[in-house]
């Protein structure tokens, strides 16, 4: 007689990789603020040859995202409002386009202050002057040794992104150049 047995029912709960940094830490943001976004959706966006501009025109023209460039032909594309099978669908309808989900993959941190160019310029070497870096820039960047992107959101205001398993680097390191600011970190609200 042959034995059967069935397969076990698991359920895994989301805990953030920064979880641990942040978790009895939290207090009242400050005027300088490093706040981490918890479930935002991430995808990088890649043009075939030749429908480069097409691309670039119909991922602008997409709704509550943001687009970060990343390269010739690469973006990164960001929502805080549409999941990320939804707006997978959405991107894989453009023409010309490969893209793929880095939700689990990549941390979004927003850092925000009247000093933040300061906090940030001990740890990217970018020029982040208003008139160099307009708000809706982005680059790729080295921050704190670590390939992310940089994103400017508003006038003091920065997003960035690095891959899941060099963030709690960065969030440390950002968390260290803030010190004489008073920098404080936190879970984003959104």
């Amino acid at each position: 007689m042959c034995e059967v047995t069935l397969p076990m029912t698991l359920s895994f709960a989301h805990r953030h990789v920064l979880e641990d940094h942040i978790v009895g830490f939290e207090t009242r943001p400050n005027p300088h603020h490093l706040a981490v976004v918890r479930r935002p959706t991430i995808l990088c966006v890649l043009a075939h040859a030749g429908f480069e501009g097409g691309v670039k025109a119909a991922l602008h023209a997409l709704e509550g995202v943001c687009v970060r460039i990343c390269g010739p032909a690469e973006w990164l594309v960001v929502s805080h409002s549409v999941g990320p099978e939804a707006l997978l669908r959405l991107v894989r309808e453009i023409e010309g386009v490969s893209a793929f989900d880095h939700s689990d993959g990549r941390v979004l941190m927003r850092i925000a202050g009247p000093n933040v160019r300061s906090i940030l310029a001990k740890c990217l070497a970018v020029d982040l002057h208003r008139d160099s870096f307009a708000p809706g820039a982005s680059a790729n960047i080295l921050i704190a040794h670590v390939a992310g992107n940089l994103a400017r959101i508003g006038e003091d205001a920065f997003e960035i992104i690095v891959p899941r398993s060099y963030a709690g680097t960065v969030f440390e390191e950002v968390k260290e150049m803030g010190r004489e600011f008073a920098l404080t970190a936190g879970f984003s609200e959104d």
